[in-house]
């Protein structure tokens, strides 16, 4: 054989070996913050989780859709966790095919969750780069205490397409720093509750009496045990039970100090006691102290997920209510970060995962933030998971008589997700208001948030024994509004009907007039200046406050219309 017919082989040999391969995902640049260090060597073990395609997502989500139009036969009818595993489980082909994939590779999956739909694989650096076209790198960030192991690109082989949607963790570039940690300044205490935020004192704090005040939310305590309010704890978060009980003391004395909550977890996540870095409890505190204050008597579950990968962190959440029977009737998440970070298959594939909790009649709520935006006059980045259209993003005022939009309150539009059903009016509205000039840069055809807002500026709370007042962030603004959805629920089931379960069509049709409009604010974000280019608050829907701030009897009566 010649050496020219050698080469002409060979050539076929690559051309088919690069047929079999299609490009899954792929990042231009490294993400801002994160640096190269450099190859991960060939012998580093990973562990992939792989996402296999669900056999039906597009009937669930009609069926979802059934379900919250009134005048269905099947309205409010949530579904079973069996219900949803139908759907949601993988095709026997699907299964089939990756299997086979995976026994002529000498990989071993192993079923992660409770829909058979996420597996997870081990291998050595070497082979996840050759089976995936991959270069697996190191990468730091100033918020990482050790390297973490991504790729740029990733492809899968010709025989996976269709039957895998996420390899986890290659493309994403999330920072274990997804929550607000503002300044904590010490203030001297009153011995008795806090004035109302309807008082003339416009630097008051902000108190469960304050925002019981302003959105008509009453203190009757719930009666209904089933009805249960989850909140999330992620990247080493804990709350702190000393301090439940010492808020509730100053913030709620009608409450006994004694109301605490019950602790789940999930993938080796802990909630230790008597922790003293102020910055691993501040988040925890806020969520838990502002449930049992506003919630009153609503059962609490604190869950605290183990891990600092943020996207895995979310997995693992929606994968732990997949296997509870009963589960919560509304969790609250206050973390977040740029939808980009996730990469557009990861977040669809947890978008989906909220999906089905909404099918089962959980309403999930999360805090859209613009305070981790660091520059200024550029192409908008939205938010996730508050871009996803299965959750309920909630924004965030301050001041009150009137309210205005808080500069640093999320708002936009998803380059992920587009415009759902329920919304397309209230956009379209608004974007009739953007002018002609206008230099912001976003998605006019994707899902706009926030949905709704409340207060979220100087919340006064307890963190590790001191008395201290909250800088602000839309993390105070989302476990207020799912507290509101609780004690709805709570009538509800004393009622003998069922709860709201998935709320956002719902808000967008009878329940749109139980808001206070606020027109003033610009969320130009935290560290820009108010001439930052952002959005204007608006008559009706608008990115910076949803429809505004809820008042409780009116909400209350639409949900029982």
């Amino acid at each position: 054989m010649t050496f020219s017919r050698l080469l002409t082989l060979l050539s076929v040999v690559v051309a088919a070996s690069a047929a079999s391969m299609m490009l899954h995902e792929r990042r231009t640049a490294t993400p801002s913050g994160f640096i190269r260090v450099g190859a991960a060597p060939a012998t580093e073990m990973i562990t992939l989780r792989v996402a296999l395609t669900s056999n039906n997502v597009a009937g669930l989500e009609e069926q979802l859709r059934s379900i919250v139009t009134p005048g269905s036969s099947n309205f409010r009818q949530w579904l079973s966790m069996d219900d949803v595993k139908t759907y949601a489980q993988p095709s026997a082909e699907t299964v089939s095919v990756f299997n086979a994939f995976a026994s002529a590779n000498g990989l071993t999956p192993t079923v992660i969750s409770p829909n058979g739909d996420w597996v997870s694989i081990t291998l050595a650096v070497s082979k996840a780069n050759t089976l995936f076209a991959a270069e697996f790198e190191h990468f730091m960030h100033p918020s990482l205490k050790r390297p973490i192991t991504r790729t740029l690109s990733v492809s899968l082989p010709s025989e996976l397409v269709g039957h895998v949607d996420v390899l986890h963790p290659t493309t994403s570039f999330v920072s274990p720093d997804v929550r607000l940690v503002p300044a904590i300044p010490h203030l001297d205490r009153r011995s008795e509750p806090a004035a109302s935020c309807n008082s003339s004192d416009p630097f008051s704090v902000v108190t469960p009496t304050c925002l019981q005040d302003l959105y008509g939310i009453p203190t009757t305590p719930a009666t209904e045990t089933s009805n249960t309010l989850l909140v999330t704890g992620y990247v080493e978060q804990w709350a702190q039970k000393a301090d439940l009980a010492q808020f509730l003391t100053l913030s709620r004395p009608d409450i006994p100090p004694s109301t605490t909550f019950t602790l789940l977890t999930t993938h080796n996540g802990t909630n230790p006691q008597g922790v003293d870095d102020p910055l691993k409890t501040i988040e925890a505190n806020l969520d838990i102290q502002y449930t049992a204050g506003i919630a009153t008597n609503v059962p609490l579950i604190f869950l605290s997920v183990g891990g600092l990968d943020f996207p895995t962190a979310l997995l693992d959440t929606t994968m732990f209510l997949d296997g509870i029977a009963n589960p919560p009737s509304v969790m609250t998440t206050s973390y977040e970060d740029p939808e980009s970070s996730f990469g557009a298959s990861m977040a669809t594939k947890i978008c989906n995962g909220y999906m089905a909790l909404g099918a089962r009649g959980i309403s999930g709520g999360v805090h859209g933030n613009r305070d981790t935006l660091d520059v200024c006059d550029s192409p908008f980045d939205p938010a996730f998971p508050s871009t996803c259209p299965f959750v309920t993003s909630v924004g965030s005022t301050q001041g009150f008589a009137p309210e205005k939009a808080a500069n640093f309150t999320g708002g936009g539009f998803s380059n992920v997700f587009p415009t759902p059903y329920y919304q397309t009016a209230s956009v379209a509205g608004f974007l009739e208001t953007i002018p002609g000039d206008f230099a912001g840069t976003f998605n006019k055809s994707g899902r706009g948030y926030p949905d709704v807002s409340t207060q979220g500026l100087n919340f006064e709370l307890v963190n590790l024994g001191e008395v201290s007042n909250l800088g602000g962030g839309t993390s105070a603004s989302s476990p207020t509004f799912a507290s509101i959805i609780a004690l709805i629920n709570d009538r509800l089931v004393a009622a003998q009907k069922p709860v709201l379960g998935f709320l956002n069509p719902f808000l967008y049709s009878k329940a749109s007039s139980a808001f206070t409009d606020v027109t003033i604010g610009h969320n130009s974000g935290f560290v820009c200046p108010a001439s930052s280019e952002g959005f204007d608050a608006a008559v009706g829907w608008d990115p910076l406050t949803g429809f505004g701030t809820p008042r409780f009897p009116d909400l209350l009566a639409a949900a029982f219309d």
